[in-house]
């Protein structure tokens, strides 16, 4: 089988390659797959976890997490986000903005979330697109509270994502320097934030983590603004997508509908195995620290080792009936928020929470939602987004 694990334009036009990460999880679970340079495409979910267990193994540090190589001058800059850092560093920043994302202070934002979700939904009317009608402002809703930022600053916060992450998508942007720029944008943002929360302070995300913790420790001016970049691209791309390609995954899947709006509180359920199903972060990058084996094959030091989610959550072993969508599956060990580890999902409780909400609301309200017109897919490999899905409101 011919394996092309990264062309942009697969994913374009049909998601996640399905069909070869099947076959590698058979043949070949650690390929050597060919690049600039060539790297080991990871795709069962043993060894995925492993991977993402074990940063003293594969760092995220020394050539960063994300897919596509870095110009040296960039790293130590980069180096100062929590996505590409190793412990110990890494467990230091995470403790000091954990304080904002505990279980307790995302429970307390439930009724807040209903309240926006009914709020899209009133707004709803006849032929729309579910994308930016509802997938994409409400994360960005929820991410404005956290802030405590003027909602109004959402389709800034929009824009700026859209480049950052659509850099190899021509709807978004043309150029990687334009996604660039887009980051320089929230670095100001950020900046403007933190000195307004200095000023006056509130009862917000911002101005808890701008105050020292219990030890005396606090975030420094360039960790806080690299935090407020990483909470716009991953608190808003994961969870749009995953709402989006949820209600795509409905929509090809009735009969699942059906039992949603038959019983809404499977929304519960169905929030994971949305997330199962449309892996939305497709990809992350390590780099060997050491010559190791991993699946059978001989791993060099700094060889480029890159884990799929999206095949890990669909490999057999592990879910029974992997190409079934189930919005009942139960258990459900995905690894749609990552393979545990130190980059285990900071958000996912607050993911999980903005999906459920969602829809059980939608099942609730618009039991005879349909869609109208084709998905538009992202051209990406590292999103799994969906651009469009034209529905109907009766």
């Amino acid at each position: 089988m011919h394996i092309d694990l990264v062309d942009q334009d697969t994913y374009a036009t049909g998601g996640p390659p399905h069909d070869q990460l099947a076959w590698l999880r058979t043949h070949s679970p650690v390929h050597r797959h060919p690049g600039e340079p060539d790297f080991w495409a990871v795709t069962r979910y043993e060894d995925v976890v492993h991977v993402s267990r074990h940063s003293e193994l594969f760092s995220s540090a020394r050539r960063l997490a994300l897919f596509d190589e870095v110009a040296e001058e960039q790293l130590a800059l980069q180096r100062l986000m929590m996505l590409n850092q190793d412990p110990p560093e890494h467990t230091r920043r995470r403790s000091l903005v954990n304080r904002g994302f505990t279980p307790r202070a995302i429970n307390a934002l439930e009724q807040h979330i209903r309240d926006i979700c009914d709020d899209l939904l009133d707004k709803l009317s006849g032929e729309v697109d579910f994308v930016t009608e509802v997938a994409a402002p409400l994360p960005l809703y929820v991410i404005c509270e956290l802030l405590g930022a003027p909602v109004s600053d959402r389709d800034k916060l929009f824009t700026w994502s859209n480049r950052m992450i659509g850099s190899q998508d021509s709807d978004y942007a043309a150029t990687p320097e334009e996604g660039s720029g887009a980051a320089m944008e929230v670095y100001a943002y950020a900046n403007e934030l933190a000195a307004k929360r200095r000023a006056n302070p509130r009862n917000d995300i911002v101005t808890k983590l701008l105050q020292p913790d219990e030890n005396g420790e606090t975030l420094d001016e360039n960790e806080f603004d690299l935090f407020v970049l990483l909470l716009v691209v991953a608190g808003n791309e994961t969870t749009r997508n995953a709402a989006s390609g949820g209600m795509l995954a409905l929509f090809e899947h009735p009969d699942q509908w059906d039992r949603l709006v038959a019983d809404p509180a499977k929304a519960a359920t169905a929030a994971d195995e949305i997330v199962r199903w449309v892996s939305p972060v497709n990809l992350f990058r390590r780099t060997s620290t050491r010559d190791q084996v991993l699946g059978g094959q001989e791993i060099k030091a700094n060889d480029k080792v890159v884990v799929f989610y999206s095949s890990a959550n669909r490999d057999p072993s592990v879910f029974p009936d992997a190409d079934v969508f189930d919005i009942g599956r139960n258990p459900n060990p995905h690894i749609g928020f990552g393979g545990g580890g130190a980059h285990f999902c900071l958000g996912n409780h607050l993911a999980k929470l903005e999906l459920r909400v969602l829809f059980e609301q939608l099942a609730r309200r618009y039991p005879r939602l349909h869609q109208t017109g084709e998905a538009r897919r992202l051209r990406s490999n590292f999103i799994n987004g969906i651009k469009e899905l034209p529905v109907t409101i009766t």
